[in-house]
Formats: C-alpha cells, sequence, structure tokens
C-alpha cells in the first residue's frame, strides 16, 4: 500500500501547496480504504491503482498521456532497443492471399530463391485462405521475427514449393523513392524521419540532378514522424540560415526555438510538399515550417496533428509513466498538436503566453489556418473509389493477370498497354464473373491501363518501377506538379 501511496504523491502537481495536498491524498486513502474493505468483490491494490486511480487522473490531461504497468513498463524498453527484422520480400495482401511483387537484392527471400509472380499458400502451417485481412496482417508480421516455413505455388511449375527462411535485421531507407516525374522535376518518397533521413534525401536530390532540379515533390504522406533532428535537418536542406524551424513551449519546459544553423547553402530549386491524414509530428513540422517561410507549396489534406513533447519517467515497482510536457509551434506561432478539450493543453498555452489571435501569417503575409495539423495550401483529395475499382482491388484481379502475363511475355522500360492487352483482360474479368457495363468500363480504361502497367512492372521490374507509373493518376502527385510550372 505505502509504495502505490508513493507514487501517487509522484503525480501530484507541485503546484499544490501543502495544506491543499494533505488533505486530498487523506480523502483518497479513506475512500480506497472503504472500498477495500466493504466491495462486493474483492479489490485487489494493482486493479485499483494500476487500472483505477492513476490512469483515471491522466485521462484527464490528454490521450497521450499513460501509465505503464511493471510488464507494459519492461514492453517498452524492449521496443525502443529491438531491431526490425525480416525476409526481404515485397508482397501484395488480397482477401486470403499473399503474392510476392518483389525480393531484394542479398535478402533470405531472394537468397531461397523465391520470386515476383510466387503466391504464399500457408505459413508455419497456416491456410492464408482461411485468414481474413487482419489476420493476415497479424500472422505476416509474428512470421518476420522467427524462422518461418512457407508452402508456395509458383505460376510456372506444377505442385507447391516449401522453403524455410530465416528472418535477418533489415536496413528500411527512410527515403523510399527518388525518380523523376518529368525532365527537371524530382519525386522523393519520405516514409519515416529517422538518424540518416536527412543525408539520405540529400543524397536522394543528388542522384536526381541536385541544384540542376527545376523542381522537386517532397512526398510526407503517411509519414508518421520520427526523430526532432532529422526533422530539423530536412528543413535546413531548403531554408535560409538563420530561419525558425520549430519552438519547443510547455508549462514546466525551458521554451527553445530551433533555427536554421549558419554553416549551410541550401537548395534554391521550386518546392512542392505532399501531406495527409496520416502525416504526423516530424513530417509536420517539416510542412509547417516550408509554408510559413512559403518556401514550399503544400499539397494533399490536412495533416494528423501530432506535436506534442513526450517525456517518459521511471516510477517505484518498474512502472513508468508517459506525460505530455511540451508543444510544438510552427514559425508563425501555430500549434501544431490539434485541439484537445483538456485542462492540460490549456494550462500549456496560458504558461507560454500566447498570443490568442486564431490569425496566422506566413513571412509574405499569406493567412494560414491554425488550429492544429498543417492544412495544405491546395487541398487535393484522392480519386474516389468506385465500384468497378472497388471490386477489381477487393479480387485481386491486376495482380493475378500480370502474373499469368509474365508467364509467357518478357516485360522492358518500355512496354505499353495496348488497346489489345485490355481487350484480352476483359475477357479475363468475363472468366471470373466480373462484367462490366459498357458506360462504366469506357469510364474506367484509362484507370485499368495505369494499374495494369503499375502491377505489370511491380513484378516484371521492382516496385520501384511501378511506383512511376501510378505516380502517374496520383492527383496529388499531378497538382504539385502543377503548380512547379
Amino acid at each position: 500500500m505505502r509504495s502505490y501511496l508513493l507514487v501517487l504523491f509522484l503525480l501530484v502537481p507541485s503546484a499544490f501547496a501543502e495544506d491543499d495536498l494533505e488533505p486530498l491524498v487523506r480523502r483518497f486513502t479513506e475512500a480506497y480504504a472503504i472500498v477495500e474493505q466493504n466491495a462486493a468483490d474483492p479489490v485487489s491494490s494493482e486493479q485499483a491503482f494500476y487500472l483505477g486511480a492513476i490512469p483515471g487522473m491522466l485521462r484527464r490531461l490528454d490521450p497521450h498521456s499513460v501509465f505503464f504497468d511493471p510488464d507494459q513498463f519492461e514492453q517498452l524498453r524492449k521496443l525502443e532497443t529491438s531491431t526490425q527484422k525480416g525476409f526481404g520480400s515485397v508482397v501484395s495482401v488480397l482477401p486470403g492471399r499473399v503474392i510476392v511483387l518483389q525480393t531484394l537484392p542479398g535478402t533470405p527471400s531472394a537468397k531461397s530463391g523465391i520470386a515476383p509472380g510466387d503466391e504464399i499458400l500457408a505459413i508455419n502451417g497456416y491456410q492464408l485462405s482461411r485468414l481474413d485481412m487482419e489476420q493476415l496482417v497479424a500472422l505476416l508480421g509474428q512470421s518476420r521475427q522467427q524462422q518461418a516455413r512457407l508452402d508456395v505455388k509458383r505460376p510456372s511449375r506444377a505442385g507447391i514449393l516449401r522453403f524455410v527462411l530465416t528472418p535477418e535485421e533489415m536496413q528500411s531507407p527512410s527515403v523510399e523513392r527518388a525518380f523523376l516525374l518529368k525532365p527537371g522535376v524530382g519525386y522523393l518518397k519520405v516514409t519515416s524521419f529517422d538518424e540518416k533521413t536527412g543525408a539520405q534525401i540529400r543524397e536522394g536530390i543528388e542522384k536526381l540532378g541536385g541544384r540542376n532540379l527545376k523542381g522537386l515533390v517532397l512526398d510526407l504522406r503517411n509519414n508518421p514522424g520520427g526523430v526532432l533532428t532529422a526533422a530539423i535537418e530536412t528543413a535546413g536542406l531548403f531554408l535560409k540560415p538563420g530561419q525558425k524551424i520549430v519552438t519547443v513551449r510547455g508549462r514546466s519546459v525551458a521554451e527553445k526555438t530551433e533555427v536554421v544553423p549558419d554553416k549551410v547553402t541550401p537548395y534554391g530549386f521550386p518546392l512542392a510538399v505532399l501531406i495527409n491524414g496520416k502525416s504526423a509530428s516530424a513530417s509536420e513540422i517539416v510542412a509547417g515550417a516550408l509554408q510559413d517561410h512559403d518556401r514550399a507549396t503544400v499539397v494533399g489534406e490536412p495533416s494528423f496533428g501530432k506535436g506534442l513533447v513526450e517525456s517518459v519517467y521511471p516510477l517505484s515497482n518498474g512502472t513508468g509513466l508517459a506525460l505530455t510536457t511540451a508543444l510544438y509551434y510552427t514559425p508563425s506561432g501555430r500549434s501544431i498538436q490539434r485541439p484537445l478539450d483538456t485542462a492540460q493543453f490549456a494550462l500549456a498555452e496560458k504558461a507560454s503566453h500566447l498570443n490568442s489571435q486564431s490569425v496566422f501569417k506566413t513571412d509574405t503575409g499569406r493567412q494560414v489556418t491554425g488550429g492544429g495539423g498543417i492544412v495544405p495550401d491546395e487541398v487535393v483529395f484522392p480519386a474516389p473509389v468506385t465500384r468497378l475499382r472497388a471490386v477489381l482491388d477487393a479480387s485481386g484481379s491486376f495482380t493475378t493477370y500480370a502474373t499469368n502475363y509474365l508467364r509467357d511475355h518478357k516485360v522492358t522500360d518500355d512496354f505499353e498497354v495496348t488497346p489489345a492487352l485490355l481487350d484480352d483482360f476483359q475477357v479475363f474479368l468475363a472468366q471470373h464473373g466480373i462484367q462490366p457495363g459498357v458506360s462504366e468500363w469506357s469510364g474506367e480504361r484509362e484507370f485499368i491501363r495505369n494499374r495494369l502497367k503499375t502491377e505489370i512492372f511491380n513484378q516484371a521490374l521492382g516496385v520501384a518501377k511501378g511506383d512511376e507509373v501510378e505516380a502517374e493518376r496520383d492527383p496529388q502527385i499531378q497538382k504539385a506538379l502543377e503548380i512547379l510550372k
């Protein structure tokens, strides 16, 4: 009991005077004693404190401040020190089916002989056809942590192939794609912000043409963020020395503003940044800084709105506490964190002496939206999912047809989907019970042409090449290209 009260005292804000604190704690212990003695069912102290009192107090603050019991805190520490393992294969996950699109050189998948187009039928004896999408994804994630037995069907061979793969540590670069969208205009897809992200972005830019580029599309969509220093380094590639990048403010945290270092020579070509609802944290810091300084046009959908600093405090008995201690603000003063109706955030705003104005302006006087997250300069939503597109995706028709096509055809970079190939695909769909009407087929013809080419390239030339084709029908990328003209 004494150790739990110690935890409780540690969590009570120091702002309370001793005269206020003592009666509050006394009332709490009296209430707990009555519950322990008189509740209809026995109440364990762990249940009362770990699942009740402490989480209940934190719930009044914000959704990101959490208490960890000993088991949870140990898992957190292991997660922080763990390395990512895998087999080095890129797969297409369909309902009840997993098809290999690419095996990366030198990885367990490539060494074992698994090839693009192979369909994985079972993993460690679990038949994939019997699993729903959620179960499939969970099984794939678990299998990467230990040796796995795979039953594989290869289109060109009868019978089942069996492989035993041992996972290895995978070094996944945060810059996933780097290619030219058109002559002189580059595209970089950044999936996370890690220690090497800034260097990898610079390498990608130099590979595409460096300072000779006429423009760059920096894709931060679905990027959940990562290391703050990587965001600062990334913004510093495009901003002038001395310009603000982000400010950290909190009630008990000293205010600190990060600026571009003096000895940098930024790139000067036109820039467009893509974001969406899954762009968060470091992604929002970069997008917000570039937008506030009028250095880039931000395109896409409003970002997630996660701009907070979390500090982890070890407590007694192997427990721990993750607490929101500060918030991130863009150069114009916008809070990146989306508003929450909590006393903690109100205190943070009051303590940081923020101006209550709701109008924020960029360096050139353009008004930008505040109140959490980054709102793009050009709001562009993804193409809507039509009935036919949903059916084709759910059935895996593109992937299956591509596998069958590559069984008899060799594909090079200059491959194009011809009208004859589209007609053959339409016959293939009819054989599998999918028969769209004439107007429906005509309306989706260009989409189908692009998707077929993408899937064929995925398996024949690698998913990076397939992404280049997919960019041609991506409305957000195309809008960025239009702006960069």
